[in-house]
């Protein structure tokens, strides 16, 4: 009994200290705003916005209900664990403390996910690089394995731009991903990706080296930043996707471009180019959020797209396919040695190393 109530203790204790960290009290506040701005009577003029508004409030809420209620639950079992007669409730008590056990730990990732932006919705922009074809084949293998993350994890992916190769492949994908905490597990898959296998694109099926790279930004609800429609430069053009009534029969798609940083967002997914032009501008906020945010120039330089190049040693991560097989993460050494499981979408492993490293750094 001494052992289970010292067990019930330490994870009373380690709630506590949680509960901190998750800084409970600032995202009431959070919500508090969030759920005044729903109640304004204009609030659903835009749609767009109001949808993604509620959705923060409701991911904010479920994490703060989840934190109360497994705080009260651990509470009360350290009480019960204390009184006289608790070792005729021994079993009882030891099955709730494995419950709540498990759930405090499936809990616990969020307290790696704290950042400013984390709890918002992912922008991934997927580049082919180096490799001609078999870039842009690998370029397309990048951008399944992420929507197929996105399937186990239950989050909801958008469309927004996409540009096929010309054999093979894609050259570049724009989608936006909402979950909980998207961009927080998502923000650190962000630079280069190399493949190393046999290309089926080569006569002699000779090993090939390929790179593609991953730009990752949060969808910014409420800009801090003001941007005047002087320094904006809109171009229309006609879309380039998979067809459908309009998509790629009128100028609908749209790039936005920011003229005193350069900085461009696209979109051309959408039926309308006023569609467009909403989700382009949308991207837009997110890259010069983060552009006037970056501390390094380099930084900057790749939020502009001109820094970085998707080639030999600027990668985060290899996937050696042959001669061996092999996933390895350079920043956290982190390993896979089933590259095929990876690539259908198995990625947390390698996402929860990466948040577990910059906590401890």
């Amino acid at each position: 009994m001494e052992e289970l109530r010292s067990k019930i203790k330490t994870l009373f204790l380690e709630i506590s200290k949680s509960l901190k960290i998750f800084d409970l009290e600032n995202k009431k506040s959070k919500l508090g705003e969030l759920k005044n701005e729903m109640t304004r009577p204009d609030f659903w003029n835009d749609q767009e916005r109001a949808k993604n508004i509620s959705w923060q409030a409701s991911v904010l809420e479920k994490g703060i209900n989840d934190w109360q209620n497994i705080a009260k639950e651990v509470a009360e079992l350290n009480d019960l664990s204390q009184d006289q007669q608790a070792e005729e409730l021994l079993k009882e008590l030891e099955n709730k403390y494995n419950i709540l056990y498990n759930q405090f730990t499936s809990l616990a990732v969020q307290l790696f996910l704290q950042g400013k932006y984390d709890e918002l919705a992912a922008i991934i922009t997927v580049n082919a690089g180096a490799g001609g074809v078999d870039a842009q084949d690998w370029a397309q293998m990048i951008e399944r394995m992420y929507l197929r993350l996105a399937e186990k994890n239950n989050w909801q992916v958008h469309l927004m731009s996409r540009s096929v190769g010309s054999e093979a492949g894609i050259k570049s994908v724009i989608f936006k991903v909402q979950g909980p905490y998207a961009y927080g597990y998502l923000k650190n898959e962000a630079g280069v990706h190399r493949l190393v296998r046999l290309s089926p694109y080569d006569a002699d099926h000779a090993r090939h080296t390929s790179f593609a790279m991953l730009e990752v930004l949060p969808e910014i609800i409420n800009p801090e930043i003001d941007i005047k429609e002087e320094d904006i430069k809109v171009d229309t053009f006609r879309s380039s996707g998979n067809g459908g009534q309009s998509v790629n029969t009128t100028d609908s798609a749209v790039r936005v471009t920011h003229l005193p940083t350069g900085i461009s967002a696209g979109c051309q997914n959408e039926r309308s180019q006023i569609q467009n032009k909403k989700q382009a501008l949308s991207h837009l906020y997110a890259k010069l959020q983060k552009y006037y945010e970056a501390e390094q120039e380099d930084e900057r330089k790749m939020i502009k797209g001109e820094y970085t190049e998707a080639a030999w040693g600027n990668q985060i991560r290899s996937y050696v396919i042959h001669p061996y097989k092999m996933v390895k993460d350079h920043r956290t050494n982190f390993q896979s040695k089933d590259p095929d499981r990876v690539l259908g979408g198995d990625l947390m492993p390698f996402i929860k190393a990466n948040l577990e490293k910059n906590v401890v750094a």
